[in-house]
């Protein structure tokens, strides 16, 4: 709850150029997510409801830093384009997979996984170069559009493999 709190206030120092207002508060949504986390893990109180809105948090968290980037040309729209792309197409695998299949369950890939910290160490890279401190923002987006390609094609390849097992 606290991400989704936090990312309206972390967009809107983007688009003012609050950039380190946005580092500290995309650094506490970040932590909010590791307790959160370490604490279900530890005291065993995983919840069905919390593993389906994790994953819906972090989303909706970068979308909307990637769109408040684009919109303060920080970053060019075709690499948020790239993002949110990659996103909307395993949402539409997964859609198909629901209303045509007996496959109701969707599990993260490794690349799923590596994409996402790409992209918040992205996300976080171009922050802290906007604030003026040093950061190697371009070699690490385009590391992240390369993980975020090779991610998206990699859900394709699962998906048509898990359709074509579950299409009978």
């Amino acid at each position: 709850m606290v991400r989704l709190f936090l990312t309206p206030f972390i967009a809107r120092a983007i688009l003012s150029g609050s950039y380190g207002q946005a580092i500290v508060l995309f650094f506490i949504a970040g932590v909010s997510d590791a307790i959160d986390g370490f604490l279900a893990r530890r005291l065993k109180a995983i919840t069905p409801m919390g593993a389906y809105f994790d994953p819906i948090a972090d989303k909706i968290l970068l979308s909307m830093i990637y769109l408040a980037l684009g919109a303060a040309a920080a970053i060019p729209w075709w690499m948020v384009g790239v993002v949110l792309g990659r996103d909307a197409f395993i949402l539409a695998m997964a859609c198909y997979g629901l209303l045509f299949t007996r496959v109701r369950r969707f599990l993260p890939s490794i690349w799923g996984k590596i994409s996402t910290f790409l992209q918040i160490s992205a996300a976080l890279a171009v922050m802290v170069e906007r604030y003026g401190l040093w950061s190697p923002a371009q070699f690490v987006l385009w590391l992240m559009i390369a993980g975020t390609l090779v991610s998206g094609f990699h859900y394709a390849w699962r998906a048509v493999m898990l359709l074509r097992a579950n299409m009978n």
